[in-house]
């Protein structure tokens, strides 16, 4: 069996992740923030990649953005706790194509100057006046896709340059690769969302016996306001509450939140989606996961 392909990226954000736990008092115990909050803030892509649930047939694309009053809902409670850790334009969509990104990133950094604002993107709608407006807006990092090859790749590399970004502020993935090398992409089955998917990966039949430290890090939020157990959820199988009319803290310090952590702590991944998914889910997080045991 061939060893899966891994993001070159995984080490650099593991530190992250472990190092910019904050930690606070629930219920007379000290429990970490989320170090990672995720923002899917609309419901469409340009993209139908043959590895992504997009390209299945049954998929629908929603023309939909994350409003400004959720999104500053979501700031100004972050401000409130002081927020230093990541906030990330990525999930199940491309970022760039919502014009309100700019005042988004705006709004983030106004209010949590200390936190770690970063992108991830296709690079498709992506030209240098943009590039450069994304930093003026205060980016920190962008992360781009280059799916179409070498040629494309060495582009947006140059463009990078041109904004006079330094190594610490993009990085270029390689997604072009075969079948054989994996897309280049760390591939996962989606939480059994690819099964209709052009490149197909089953879902598995009996859970893996490991456990999983994404939930004890990641905050991950979609336009609509739902907060998902896991960006890996493609099928949104587990809400855990609804930021538009709950309080960030009351659903990720929840009792469902926090003995799904518990479940995942110790290989328990008998429930859905975990019982189909294929990922690793130990990259990074263990120090985090471990304030929930």
């Amino acid at each position: 069996m061939k060893e899966k392909f891994l993001d070159t990226n995984i080490k650099n954000k593991s530190k992250t992740v472990e190092d910019k736990i904050q930690l606070i008092r629930h219920n007379g115990v000290l429990l970490p923030l989320p170090t990672e909050i995720e923002i899917s803030e609309s419901g469409t892509c340009n993209r139908t990649c043959s590895f992504c649930p997009r390209s299945a047939s049954d998929f629908v694309d929603k023309k939909e953005f994350i409003s400004n009053s959720l999104h500053e809902k979501l700031c100004l409670e972050l401000k409130d706790l002081s927020y230093k850790g990541t906030i990330r334009y990525s999930g199940f969509v491309e970022p760039l194509l919502d014009k309100n990104i700019y005042n988004l990133i705006s709004m983030v950094r106004d209010n949590l100057p200390e936190c770690n604002i970063e992108m991830v993107t296709n690079g498709d709608p992506l030209n240098l006046k943009r590039l450069n407006k994304l930093f003026e807006s205060g980016l920190k990092k962008i992360l781009i896709s280059a799916y179409d090859g070498k040629k494309d790749a060495d582009k947006l590399e140059d463009l990078c340059i041109s904004a006079n970004l330094s190594s610490e502020q993009y990085i270029v993935r390689h997604r072009y690769y075969s079948e054989e090398q994996d897309f280049g992409i760390t591939l996962s089955n989606r939480s059994g969302l690819m099964e209709n998917a052009e490149f197909k990966i089953k879902s598995l039949k009996e859970p893996l016996k490991k456990p999983c430290y994404i939930p004890s890090y990641t905050f991950f939020l979609d336009y609509q306001g739902d907060v998902l157990m896991c960006p890996h959820d493609w099928g949104k199988k587990v809400i855990l509450g609804d930021l538009k009319k709950k309080k960030l803290l009351d659903i990720w310090f929840s009792k469902r939140s926090i003995s799904i952590r518990k479940m995942l702590n110790k290989s328990n991944r008998k429930m859905e989606p975990c019982n189909v998914c294929d990922v690793e889910g130990t990259f990074m997080g263990k120090k985090n996961s471990g304030y929930f045991n």
